[in-house]
């Protein structure tokens, strides 16, 4: 099993440049969820001046986001932690370590789906970073979440909402789901055979447990659109 440490201290929000999704939604969830930080990677950055928001700060080799909005983010107490461009990690990863550092219960990533389907799985398999931290890190966005299980997860949404459930690691064996319109006990699932797919929330709340493994789940928010 992975090492664990449990973690109190709130969520940090970690804003990528990809699509947010519909709008006002990213405001609502951090008037909502009251994150402990904001952090950018990079030209996210754009999207805190569109929501009319200050991020505590902006991490990475500062290609997308010009020289006059830098300049006025530091005026405004905003720390920039600048990286050369040739360098190995993703904006994202940098931005993703940063918030690591201040030791949060949760990290969500916005902004990390959509456009480029290699930035996408590249953001995914950030979700091992979490796993290895024990901190829980999601990708959101207004469509949906996507979180990595390598044991036990508890997923609270609503009755109705669309649950897929994919193998990361060559074989995942002893899921057990329950709260799910289709329940396994003690089942497997392995990559190439994409059983998961298309499950449904009974009723406000699902368990997922695993004995060995890793899963990707996806939770789509909206209610009764993959029937």
């Amino acid at each position: 099993m992975a090492w664990r440490v449990m973690k109190t201290e709130g969520k940090i929000f970690v804003v990528a440049a990809g699509d947010l999704g519909e709008g006002g939604f990213f405001r609502e969830m951090a008037a909502r969820q009251k994150p402990k930080a904001v952090i950018c990677a990079d030209g996210g950055a754009r999207h805190l001046a569109l929501a009319g928001m200050m991020p505590d700060s902006v991490v990475g080799d500062m290609d997308s986001i010009d020289g006059e909005t830098l300049r006025h983010l530091e005026e405004k107490g905003c720390r920039i932690v600048r990286h050369p461009k040739k360098k190995d990690e993703t904006d994202t990863e940098l931005a993703l370590e940063e918030a690591f550092r201040l030791n949060p219960a949760e990290v969500w990533i916005w902004g990390a789906m959509g456009g480029r389907i290699d930035h996408a799985l590249a953001n995914v398999s950030l979700l091992w970073l979490g796993i290895k931290r024990g901190v829980t890190v999601k990708l959101v966005d207004s469509r949906s979440e996507v979180f990595m299980i390598d044991h036990r997860a508890v997923i609270e949404g609503k009755k109705g909402q669309t649950v897929s459930l994919l193998p990361v690691t060559e074989k995942v064996s002893g899921i057990t789901l329950e709260g799910f319109e289709y329940p396994l006990k003690n089942g497997e699932m392995e990559l190439g055979r994409p059983l998961g797919m298309s499950n449904r929330l009974l009723q406000n709340r699902g368990t997922v447990e695993i004995v060995s493994g890793a899963l990707i789940a996806i939770r789509y928010l909206k209610q009764d659109v993959f029937v």
